[in-house]
């Protein structure tokens, strides 16, 4: 474990932290966006973008929000992030994810989406999924919304979002979008949840994400572990698009990553593996409580804007 997650972890646990029930979370769902925001500080800020513009679409359950966060005020025809943000399918929004949707516009100079998509409890399995697919197909057909010539799309989200990732990326193979999938980015995702790892007893307690909040958070969430809208890995993985997946060393989510990547790997499917040595879950959104972990994340997003570069060489 590297020092800075150590301080991060003792500063974490020195606080007492109430259970996550249904009543509370849908009082925080109820404040303003700002307030939710300010109740996550751990990121780094967004910083400079040349544009960000809140867009919303009809989705599923009713109208959507996202945001577009972009380094450049033009851009040619080309590809976009479409992101999916993390917290457990009961937590996070645009807001709370505003930092890494950024970094990740910056590191690989393209334009991101951030979706806010339905919460559990009120909004229980498969709404989440249901609005990440929504969003990506709206996104694919509606890039004058954005000011943007769309011309492909890269799935990307983490945590819960990850797996919203992994989810929609299936859903656009077998009934393709107005522009296809180039490329999937899932960092520390839930791939299976029909059964144990042994990493989710490994880093049980002590890790952040302890085995009490994730049971919370999926009791909550009321997924069909058997569906392949919740467990991707049972799947078939065959003609998914590039992928780099992201895992956390001490994640209790580890192993899922790993058996996903695998899979892809045994499959055929262009994969590249990162897996961030020392990292608790959800590294990349604690950078500014964990400093060194913005140097994995932009490693990892590197490895992307390599592949990606690679893809549309072979295009050519």
């Amino acid at each position: 474990m590297r020092p800075d997650v150590v301080d991060y972890l003792k500063t974490f646990y020195a606080t007492p932290k109430p259970p996550f029930t249904r009543e509370m979370l849908i009082k925080i769902h109820q404040l303003p966006p700002a307030a939710v925001a300010a109740m996550s500080q751990q990121d780094l800020p967004v910083g400079d973008m040349a544009v960000i513009k809140d867009v919303t679409m009809p989705g599923p359950g009713g109208p959507m929000a996202l945001r577009l966060f972009d380094t450049r005020a033009e851009r040619e025809p080309g590809p976009v992030v479409v992101f999916y943000h993390g917290g457990g399918y009961v937590l996070g929004s645009i807001d709370t994810h505003a930092g890494i949707a950024a970094e990740i516009a910056r590191q690989l100079d393209l334009p991101v989406v951030s979706v806010e998509y339905r919460l559990a409890p009120e909004n229980p399995f498969p709404a989440a999924v249901d609005d990440g697919e929504a969003a990506a197909r709206w996104v694919a057909a509606n890039g004058e919304a954005f000011g943007r010539d769309f011309t492909g799309l890269i799935l990307s989200g983490d945590s819960a979002g990850g797996n919203l990732t992994l989810v929609a990326a299936a859903a656009l193979r077998d009934k393709p979008a107005a522009v296809p999938v180039v490329m999937q980015i899932p960092i520390y995702p839930a791939t299976d949840f029909s059964r144990k790892y042994p990493s989710e007893e490994k880093f049980a307690e002590g890790y952040m994400l302890d085995a009490k909040s994730m049971g919370e958070f999926s009791a909550m969430y009321a997924a069909d572990p058997q569906s392949l809208k919740a467990s991707p890995l049972l799947g078939d993985l065959h003609d998914m698009p590039p992928t780099v997946l992201v895992t956390a060393s001490l994640d209790p989510l580890r192993d899922q990553g790993r058996a996903y990547a695998a899979k892809l790997v045994e499959t055929g499917v262009p994969t590249v593996y990162y897996e961030g040595k020392g990292l608790i879950h959800g590294f990349a959104t604690f950078r500014k409580d964990i400093p060194s972990a913005q140097d994995d994340t932009v490693a990892f997003l590197k490895l992307a804007r390599t592949m990606l570069d690679e893809i549309e060489a072979d295009s050519e």
